[in-house]
């Protein structure tokens, strides 16, 4: 499956996105699907065999507990945790500006090594009240899932 990468250059805190099959320039924090599965929380030890490759990921993404906004790990995350056998986090920490996009390496951590396989990279974006936005990729393989958990996002300034 191949990767679609943008034509368009961007304007700051602007990312290219596919809505309605034309390929545009948005922001992000306006334009975000929302994943509210609660066996994604890291306080999932149920070791299930959900699997990302099976989802078929397109633009950014927004996560959520039940109703609690909620974000992707920055720190290690066990094995058999989000109820997925290699837990996906975040390798480098999230922005810290607000609208401002990174890219981040994805770690999956197996066998007691963290990062045992390295995902994809993805984007992540601050967003003004206070919650991140991600733009997800199909994983390598089962069974990868991207995790979530409740941790302090940036503060608006």
């Amino acid at each position: 499956q191949g990767y679609m990468y943008c034509v368009l250059s961007c304007a700051d805190g602007e990312d290219c996105i596919t809505v309605a099959g034309i390929q545009q320039c948005s922001n992000p924090c306006k334009i975000y699907t929302v994943l509210n599965d609660a066996w994604r929380s890291t306080n999932n030890h149920v070791g299930n065999k959900h699997c990302d490759r099976n989802v078929h990921w397109d633009g950014y993404y927004r996560m959520f507990i039940g109703n609690q906004s909620v974000s992707m790990p920055d720190k290690c995350v066990d094995s058999f945790k989000c109820g997925t056998q290699a837990p996906l986090w975040l390798a480098f920490p999230p922005p810290q500006q607000v609208d401002e996009i990174v890219q981040s390496a994805v770690c999956a951590s197996f066998n007691g090594d963290c990062c045992w396989v390295q995902s994809q990279p993805i984007h992540v974006k601050a967003c003004p009240g206070n919650y991140f936005v991600y733009k997800f990729v199909m994983p390598p393989g089962c069974y990868f899932a991207y995790c979530a958990c409740k941790v302090s996002p940036p503060r608006t300034l």
